[in-house]
């Protein structure tokens, strides 16, 4: 029987399930005694407990596990996808100006034309057939890649003449590596366009793309716009850099004295200079390193050896000019094209 009221409907519900009377009364009930919280019944709880307490599955049933999640799908499976209008705006996008059919190439991998020859064959087209006319992107990375190293070699010893070949190959190797290259190339919706056998491309396969596609706008716009866009966009990857996080030296003391030795400068000489907590189990100390009895610098540590290690690398920034307060990098439009006709003819 319904009368109208939601207790009554519940009512009806519950006792039509064979719930108790006293178990109904209790689910009226809006506040159970003593609590002051709502009641929460086993039989009508949205708990998985009282779900399957209330609805068993029968016996010879199979529970049905939940669906897996769809891995993502590549951008070039989705509908209203139109390859040939994506590739034109890459170059607008970005303010950039590409020759269409090298910015094409760029984006063609080895691993995809294998790939899909491989699926021709398959379906047994004939072998003249089964060759596509399209050329990989194997030059063009080489030449970008070559390029980009030469470039980003040249403005670093422009920005830091004092700091050794060593420490410019590690920045220029950071640049270039995997990790930052396919950052980059992410963001720029490099990899939206990438024709690869395997998605989500490869970091390898992805980072010879983004080189390819500097090698298209080296031959489409010229090198002074090519290395403007390696500073704007991989240069800018060094923001929030610290020297040393980059560039791995075991012996800090040991080349602070090699660099002091080319200077005519004597050897340093390390003080304890402040200390605090030593008998606790957070200490730190503060050793300081002296040239001609002058302070070149300071550094903290948990132990002596690390603060005296610590003092080094803030001596050798000094040294280098990579401290965290230099100035930042000029990123206005160069006056003069020598820096990028210097790269083309050293690459």
């Amino acid at each position: 029987h319904y009368s109208g009221s939601p207790f009554s409907a519940l009512h009806c519900f519950l006792r039509c399930n064979g719930v108790r009377p006293d178990e109904v009364a209790a689910a009226r009930s809006p506040l159970p005694p003593g609590n002051g919280r709502p009641h929460s019944h086993p039989a009508c709880s949205g708990s998985e407990e009282g779900i399957s307490r209330r609805f068993p599955v029968p016996e010879g049933v199979r529970a049905v596990a939940p669906a897996p999640v769809p891995a993502a799908a590549c951008t070039s499976e989705k509908p209203n996808w139109d390859y040939h209008a994506e590739i034109q705006a890459f170059g607008p996008r970005l303010q950039e100006t590409f020759s269409l059919d090298l910015l094409k190439t760029a984006f063609v991998n080895s691993c995809y034309i294998k790939s899909e020859e491989a699926k021709r064959q398959k379906l047994g087209i004939e072998k003249e057939a089964v060759l596509l006319n399209l050329k990989d992107n194997q030059e063009l990375s080489e030449q970008g890649t070559s390029f980009s190293q030469t470039c980003l070699t040249q403005f670093f010893e422009d920005a830091f003449p004092d700091l050794p070949t060593e420490g410019v190959k590690s920045l220029v190797d950071y640049l270039t590596g995997e990790e930052v290259v396919c950052h980059v190339a992410r963001n720029l919706a490099v990899e939206q366009l990438t024709l690869s056998a395997d998605f989500p491309v490869p970091p390898a396969v992805l980072r010879q793309t983004f080189f390819a596609v500097i090698g298209a706008l080296l031959h489409s716009s010229g090198p002074e716009r090519t290395s403007l866009f390696i500073r704007d966009f991989l240069i800018t990857q060094m923001t929030g850099k610290e020297l040393f996080e980059i560039w791995k030296i075991i012996n800090p003391m040991g080349l602070l004295v090699q660099e002091l030795k080319k200077r005519n400068i004597s050897v340093p000489e390390s003080r304890l200079t402040r200390q605090s907590g030593s008998t606790t189990a957070l200490p730190v100390y503060f050793v300081g390193l002296y040239c001609d009895k002058k302070l070149i610098a300071e550094g903290p540590g948990e132990t002596v050896l690390v603060a005296e290690e610590e003092a080094a690398r803030v001596a050798l920034r000094k040294l280098y000019g990579f401290t965290e307060n230099r100035q930042p990098w000029d990123y206005s439009r160069p006056k003069e094209p020598m820096r990028a006709e210097k790269t083309i003819a050293a690459s």
